[in-house]
């Protein structure tokens, strides 16, 4: 392989894993399948709350494999991946709760909502919420309870 073909490859894989350090309202990018409608439901709620976001439509193996690389634990895995302002954000993460993360910028990978809890941001269904917890991912490999919603939540 030619030293051009190496440097646009290292490139490419840089743009794919490097944390892209940016604020709310600005960039961040989100890997979901192409025919997931909760997904693209998602990407549209953090649009609509300020989020300017790149969206790549790729393989679930390339998903996966990003949040191996990326130091995520399966039991955090969403069915979406998102790299904002440098931190990993996996699933149903609330706008709300990312934007607490940048301004608070503690030392973990980032935010997990596990599972697909209805209710939550792009799962929406008949105003039915299914209480869940947003997930702090540290890098050591524990995690905290970063937010809880109830019933009750309004996004």
């Amino acid at each position: 392989m030619s030293r051009n073909a190496i440097t646009a490859l290292s490139f490419f894989a840089g743009l794919i894993l490097a944390p892209v350090a940016v604020p709310a309202g600005e960039i961040g990018r989100v890997w979901k399948s192409p025919t997931c409608g909760c997904c693209k439901a998602w990407v549209d709620y953090m649009q609509s709350k300020g989020f300017v976001l790149s969206v790549k439509d790729t393989s679930t193996a390339t998903i996966d494999q990003i949040k191996s690389s990326a130091g995520i634990a399966q039991k955090f895995a969403g069915c979406h991946s998102a790299q904002i302002g440098g931190y990993m954000i996996e699933g149903h993460v609330p706008a709300q709760d990312i934007s607490r993360l940048l301004a608070e910028k503690p030392d973990a990978i980032g935010l997990s909502v596990p599972g697909m809890p209805a209710g939550s941001p792009g799962m929406e269904t008949d105003g039915t919420v299914q209480p869940f917890d947003v997930h702090l991912m540290k890098k050591d490999g524990s995690s905290e309870v970063f937010a809880h919603y109830g019933a009750d939540a309004k996004f």
